[in-house]
């Protein structure tokens, strides 16, 4: 019985490839996040060694009997009750997980499900966007929406996950730890953090609640002036950009500022049409995979910013972010403002399979216009500036005292004269 198993778990992994071709993809991801959707440390990046070795091909019924033999060490000698482990997920995560892509991951049901809810925009869960370091594995809090439980609860940027509901969670599959932060509305969740300046470990019983997650935040400053904060690309973004930018315009905008600081990026079409709000049709980013082909992205509508702009970044803005700035530095339509950016210049397929479950695999590199790609080196700043070492840690930094942003300002307001 268990040989017959195995064997369809590994008959099971083939099948898996085979749907590969005949399951149409419903999510192009130009993240920097992981899983769920959030970004890692642009410090994280490591460059790997180019190898010729070519490691020698595992015969099929060489990896069926050591699966059977792997079985019985497990019934024999393993402590602890296995009934609730799934040995085929297992199987099918280290799958993929061989591939030494920290982008390229197996979805359970439920991890598909949960990344398909996150995308949306539309979730219940404590309402923060969180990174995890490809290379150590520790999870951290990137921003907690303004308002939401996080917030309410005390959590900071900076702040390090520790535990979720009083189990370890450093390098544990990001889309897990999500998942396990996320639930029934009104449920609670024990998160314990590690803080930069407190000698221990501190607890927090947070109330779920369903988060629309603010990826658009604006108002006018003085001069008439838009500013434009876009949090990550989901697909409410794209309407909630125009709105902004149609409402700003209407009401006399004569500069724009628009901020992706610590935006992990997100869905390569909600970047396209946003930009395709900014530009003239034109080029906007393209495509190539392992095969060069390449696939092109353009703006197709007459509308355009015709104002003085400026985009400010750091090394939290990655991937469609990067896409973002990198298009209009190359167009000269805006001043790049801030810090290098992350360096994520590859494209995640998410590839749904017939049993509930996905895959997600790195399928290509993006270019910007000018044919730059930017993985491992990210978008260098046309002005840079440090934002001040005290507003760092601050969840809400305020508009005199972001000397970032008022950097832009000046820029903008330099351009409108």
């Amino acid at each position: 019985m268990k040989k017959n198993f195995l064997a369809g778990l590994v008959t099971g992994i083939c099948g898996a490839l085979l749907l590969f071709a005949i399951c149409g993809a419903v999510l192009l991801y130009v993240g920097g996040r992981a899983d769920d959707g959030t970004s890692s440390s642009a410090k994280s990046i490591a460059s790997k060694q180019s190898t010729t070795d070519v490691k020698e091909e595992v015969p099929y019924n060489d990896i069926v009997k050591k699966l059977e033999y792997l079985q019985k060490l497990v019934d024999n000698y393993y402590l602890e009750d296995v009934k609730n482990v799934s040995f085929a997920d297992g199987i099918y995560k280290g799958f993929i997980k061989s591939l030494d892509d920290p982008y390229s991951t197996y979805y359970t049901k439920e991890e598909y499900s949960a990344l398909m809810e996150s995308s949306s925009g539309v979730y219940c869960g404590i309402g923060a966007t969180v990174s995890q370091d490809t290379k150590t594995g520790v999870i951290t809090i990137v921003k907690p929406f303004k308002g939401s439980p996080a917030y309410k609860a005390g959590i900071l940027p900076g702040d390090v996950i520790y535990k979720v509901n009083g189990e370890d969670v450093t390098g544990v599959d990001l889309a897990k730890v999500v998942s396990n932060m996320k639930g029934v509305e009104g449920s609670t969740v024990d998160i314990t953090i590690v803080r930069k300046g407190k000698a221990d470990p501190m607890n927090f019983t947070i109330e779920r609640q369903k988060i629309e997650v603010p990826t658009i935040e604006y108002q006018m400053l003085d001069n008439k002036i838009g500013y434009i904060i876009i949090s990550e690309f989901d697909e409410v973004t794209v309407d909630q950009f125009i709105a902004a930018v149609d409402e700003l315009e209407a009401d006399g905008m004569k500069g724009l500022i628009v901020d992706v600081r610590n935006n992990p990026g997100g869905l390569l079409d909600s970047v396209v049409k946003i930009l395709d709000r900014l530009l003239p049709p034109e080029l906007i980013v393209y495509t190539e995979d392992k095969n060069d082909v390449r696939e092109e992205e353009k703006a197709v509508d007459d509308k355009k910013i015709t104002v003085p702009m400026a985009v400010l970044i750091n090394g939290n803005s990655a991937s469609a972010a990067e896409i973002f700035a990198g298009t209009l530095q190359d167009y000269k339509t805006a001043t790049i403002i801030g810090t290098t950016s992350f360096g994520k210049g590859i494209v995640q397929k998410v590839i749904p399979l017939s049993d509930g479950t996905a895959v997600k695999l790195t399928i290509s590199k993006y270019y910007t216009p000018n044919g730059r790609n930017i993985h491992g080196t990210g978008i260098t700043p046309d002005i840079e500036v440090e934002l001040n070492e005290a507003m760092q840690n601050e969840v809400t930094v305020p508009i005199d005292k972001d000397n970032q942003l008022q950097d832009a300002i000046q820029n903008v307001l330099g351009k409108m004269k």
